[in-house]
């Protein structure tokens, strides 16, 4: 999970950011299709899920390595 979301984040940030420049990552260059606003719900949920999605496995991975008494 932490990887996944630390990944998801990363693009959905990234496609922000090169989006500003004008440019776009080859696997998110789909997005646009449908529109700029469905464009930017992407990337902002895209760059959502995967913070939630790393903090829980963040959050997981401390859990197991915790011994509990």
């Amino acid at each position: 999970m932490k990887t996944i979301g630390g990944y998801m984040f990363f693009f959905g940030i990234g496609s922000i950011i090169l989006n500003y420049m004008e440019r776009e990552f080859i696997v998110l260059s789909w997005i646009d299709n449908w529109g700029p606003s469905v464009g930017w719900g992407i990337r902002i949920g895209l760059s959502v899920v995967g913070a939630g999605l790393w903090l829980y496995g963040r959050s997981q991975a401390s859990a197991e390595a915790t011994p509990s008494a």
